[in-house]
């Protein structure tokens, strides 16, 4: 391997260190305008920087934020003083990343399914985003559950195209998140959700193997096992804890640092709560932490509802799911302290 793997593996684990996890403000153009909308707030340039850099200059995120997921949008722009962003986290002792796929489109030939684009030209776009600062990046696969998909070409071009896009990341020197997302929509079981996230793990770490992409170094964002939030029967915290580790535990190699979950469709308190039971279940081979964003950003949204005035409270509300996020990420988190000052 012609890169540097001591550097690589120093920054995935800074990225999982005891009671951090990362927060994902990589929402595209389309995303944060819904989120704004919610609120019945512009999506304009400045409005953006402006939620941007509340929720980077709450006082203490540094405590229970490792890693920031910016846009391509916001890994360019700046804090009010003129610091740009990337360096702004840096010097706080929060690791800058990058997403760099270009979404999901339809998977020709299996109809219902999508992959990932964006490998055209990364390699270049990698090099330029080292040097806007970031040092860690995010590629998201989706795959649907039903009857009869996902197909195996599904698994099988989204978990190429996942290793490829690693092994760019690490010839640039930057840690790649590596994301396949088994989402949970629909009305299936967790036993079906069980078996398709697994099915979806083994194709990628055979691919990442076969691509000759350093573990050490690569962060796993993947989906908790969940029944489908449409299903008539909802399988419990405790149930969805244990089978989600089982998947796991059977998929993931001990050389991965840390699996960092994705909050998907849960409310803030389920993620946070499921996070917590999972790390009561230990020990286990590697970290488990969280990369949200809705989870994370939801309450501070509304509380800041786009006004000038609300900003402290704006990031009182970041604050607050960051700290209790990064307890349950060490396994100390109750639902009392949800209610708690």
């Amino acid at each position: 391997m012609s890169f540097d793997t001591a550097a690589l593996s120093q920054i995935a684990n800074a990225m999982v260190a005891p009671g951090k996890g990362i927060l994902a403000a990589d929402e595209s153009s389309g995303t944060i305008k819904k989120r704004f909308d919610s609120i019945s707030v512009d999506s304009t340039e400045g409005n953006r920087q402006t939620y941007r850099q509340m929720l980077f200059t709450t006082p203490g995120m540094a405590d229970h934020i490792s890693g920031v997921i910016l846009f391509d949008e916001t890994i360019r722009q700046s804090t009010d003083d003129g610091v740009p962003f990337p360096k702004y986290l840096a010097d706080l002792g929060v690791i800058p990343g990058i997403k760099v796929d270009t979404g999901a489109k339809p998977l020709a030939g299996s109809p219902g399914e999508t992959v990932t684009e964006g490998l055209d030209g990364l390699r270049e776009r990698l090099a330029e985003y080292y040097e806007l600062g970031a040092r860690f990046a995010k590629w998201r696969a989706t795959y649907s559950i039903t009857d009869d998909l996902p197909s195996e070409n599904c698994y099988r071009v989204n978990a190429h195209a996942l290793a490829r896009y690693a092994a760019l990341c690490q010839e640039a020197g930057i840690v790649p998140i590596v994301e396949p997302e088994v989402l949970m929509d629909g009305t299936h079981t967790i036993e079906r959700a069980a078996e398709v996230t697994a099915r979806a793990q083994q194709e990628l770490f055979d691919e990442l193997f076969r691509q000759c992409v350093y573990l050490p170094g690569t962060i796993l964002k993947p989906n908790m096992v969940l029944s489908g939030y449409s299903a008539a029967t909802q399988a419990s915290d405790e149930e969805i804890a244990a089978t989600t580790l089982g998947v796991f535990r059977a998929t993931v190699p001990a050389a991965i640092p840390g699996i960092v979950f994705l909050s998907g469709g849960q409310s803030d308190e389920d993620a946070t709560a499921r996070l917590n039971l999972m790390n009561t279940m230990g020990p286990l081979p590697w970290a488990l932490s969280f990369s949200y964003g809705r989870a994370l950003q939801a309450p501070a949204l509304k509380a800041w509802g786009g006004q000038a005035a609300n900003l402290g409270a704006g990031q009182a509300a970041f604050a607050k799911r960051a700290r209790l996020n990064g307890l349950a990420a060490k396994g100390e988190y109750t639902a009392a302290m949800e209610s708690a000052a």
